[in-house]
């Protein structure tokens, strides 16, 4: 008898522990997601890769959906060079390229960049991210005009978007062609409305809704037009504005997006992410110092071939490194900072530095 109200207990103790599993899976489903950590995406085709607009455009200060560009001082200091430093090259051979780029900086050859020097050197790397999106353009061109007439109309983008998104290419122009109801889903719908303004906006007058290839450019990569400059500024400004004045204070800047912190991990993300906001709002988009940005504020801060920003930008790269407060960058402080500037942290930087100069 005491065997089976031993195994009885075990049972119930057992169904028990079951049941608080279950009810902890159910409640971790049931919770809304933090909408500040990064969401895990499909992987996108090479298609869709090539003729879909970027969010995130090299050398230009916010992505498209209005965050910040983590990457942007490393895109400034290394243009193409980039790819090439990586936190599991070997050390010596990071710290010899860095030395390299550190002489084409320095262009007087005194052993120090000063801040007009490292505004050319931004300036120099800017053109060549506008080059390589320039080549990258004729590729993605090439994809979307089938029948190689030099222009796009916007059917023909149409289908080939639809086409990389999993739609028979084939029914899809027939459709098309008879003017019948494409039967898409919602989300893809607002994002082809969405690409639609976009591409309208890029038609240069008399608007035709034909692309050449120059517009096209500007279609995918605005910070090459200055009317598509000033749309990517109105769609961002549209999207924080909270109150409607077209303009943005602090507070709506900074403001989060809605969801709920689960962790502490989850919470420091969110402050650091509202910490950098909040210092790059005050110290650097908001240049009158009254509170506010407006729209031509915002528009000179997202400019990548503005001269003044890119000497501001300069002299605040070299604040980040300048130990001994002359206001110019020596080759040790760079190493020092390398991960600021590259990405890769050069745990032995001052290793035979200037053997190596």
């Amino acid at each position: 008898m005491a065997v089976w109200r031993n195994l009885w207990c075990i049972n119930v103790v057992t169904a028990a522990l079951l049941f608080c599993i279950l009810l902890l899976i159910v409640d971790v489903r049931a919770r809304p997601a933090n909408m500040s950590a990064i969401k895990e995406k499909p992987p996108v085709s090479k298609d869709e890769n090539e003729i879909l607009p970027p969010d995130h455009l090299n050398g230009v200060k916010l992505e498209m959906d209005g965050h910040l560009n983590k990457d942007f001082h490393q895109e400034v200091f290394l243009g193409k060079d980039m790819e090439e430093f990586d936190e599991d090259s070997e050390p010596r051979r990071n710290r010899k390229k860095l030395i390299d780029i550190f002489n084409k900086v320095d262009f007087n050859q005194d052993r120090s960049v000063s801040a007009k020097e490292m505004q050319r050197w931004i300036m120099e790397k800017t053109e060549e991210h506008f080059q390589e999106a320039m080549n990258e353009n004729k590729n993605s061109f090439h994809a979307v005009d089938p029948d190689k007439d030099g222009t796009v109309t916007w059917d023909e983008y149409r289908i080939k978007f639809l086409a990389s998104k999993g739609f028979n290419e084939k029914e899809v122009a027939e459709k098309i062609k008879n003017n019948e109801d494409l039967k898409l889903d919602e989300e893809t719908q607002e994002v082809l409305e969405s690409l639609k303004d976009r591409w309208f906006q890029a038609d240069s007058p008399p608007a035709d809704q034909v692309l050449n290839e120059q517009e096209f450019l500007s279609f995918l990569h605005p910070e090459h037009s200055r009317g598509m400059l000033q749309y990517m500024v109105k769609e961002i400004v549209r999207d924080l504005d909270q109150d409607g004045d077209k303009k943005l204070t602090l507070s709506e800047f900074i403001s989060l997006p809605v969801g709920t912190v689960e962790n502490q991990h989850a919470q420091e993300i969110d402050d650091d992410w509202v910490r950098e906001r909040k210092k790059e709002f005050q110290e650097v988009i908001d240049s009158d110092r009254n509170g506010i940005i407006t729209m031509e504020e915002l528009e000179e801060y997202m400019d990548p071939m503005n001269e003044h920003n890119a000497l501001n930008e300069a002299k605040q790269m070299i604040a980040v490194a300048d130990e001994n407060q002359n206001h110019h960058l020596e080759l040790d402080e760079i190493l020092k900072y390398s991960e600021y500037f590259t990405g890769s942290k050069l745990m032995d930087y001052a290793r035979n530095v200037h053997e190596e100069f």
